[in-house]
């Protein structure tokens, strides 16, 4: 394997803690009754699914891109239900917004330029509609966000946001890795390897902070 302890423990925290966190926005939304916050933590399900095939390519030494690959194509179904579940959410608020006058827009980058079954050039495409889709969720995560605060705290949408910060630092690195230090991956290279991935559960860990902070001001209130 090419990941040293530190390097896993980072990798495995960084998977618990995406988990954690839709299981915690999953539990606020059957503690405020909104069904459509349930579905959102339920749309952050195949992310999590996709970072389990990314830690057995590492688990294999990077020897099996057919995980690398199945894990991106479960990205971008990832990336899809977030943006479809935000858009749920977006309508949700807008209804109720409606109701009230009337009464009174996750990737999971991967190390280096691995082998790919689909071929690289179907694998990138893949890796950027991803990204496109992602990108249009962060927008719509914001515009919600102004429009009702009481889903999402501040520090959740910042890291979702911040997942952008680890892809180019993970770019920047796999330079560094590649043509500066002379690595055949990114994966090879296990400080600098370890530093990009710290920034996604650095991420995750915000995103589950920020859920559990929901649940907390909710209780408070006497919900």
């Amino acid at each position: 394997m090419l990941l040293s302890f530190p390097n896993w423990i980072i990798h495995i925290s960084s998977a618990l803690e995406w988990g954690i966190a839709a299981a915690l926005f999953f539990r606020y939304g059957r503690m405020t009754g909104r069904r459509e916050i349930r579905i959102f933590g339920l749309a952050m399900l195949p992310h999590w699914l996709g970072s389990f095939f990314v830690l057995g390519y590492h688990i294999s030494g990077d020897r099996i891109p057919l995980l690398l690959d199945l894990s991106e194509v479960i990205n971008l179904f990832g990336s899809i239900a977030l943006l479809l579940a935000t858009l749920n959410l977006l309508k949700s608020v807008k209804a109720r917004q409606s109701f009230g006058y009337a009464a009174s827009l996750g990737a999971i980058m991967v190390a280096g330029k691995p082998q790919s079954y689909m071929g690289s050039d179907i694998f990138d495409a893949v890796l950027q509609l991803s990204s496109v889709v992602y990108i249009a969720f962060l927008v719509l995560l914001l515009i919600l966000h102004r429009r009702d605060r009481t889903i999402f705290s501040g520090l959740s949408v910042a890291g979702f946001w911040f997942v952008l910060i680890f892809i180019s630092v993970t770019i920047f690195c796999m330079y560094l890795a590649t043509e500066v230090r002379g690595y055949p991956t990114l994966s090879h290279d296990d400080l600098l390897h370890g530093l990009a991935e710290s920034l996604l559960s650095m991420s995750n860990l915000m995103i589950a902070i920020g859920a559990q902070k929901k649940i907390n001001e909710f209780k408070n209130a006497g919900g």
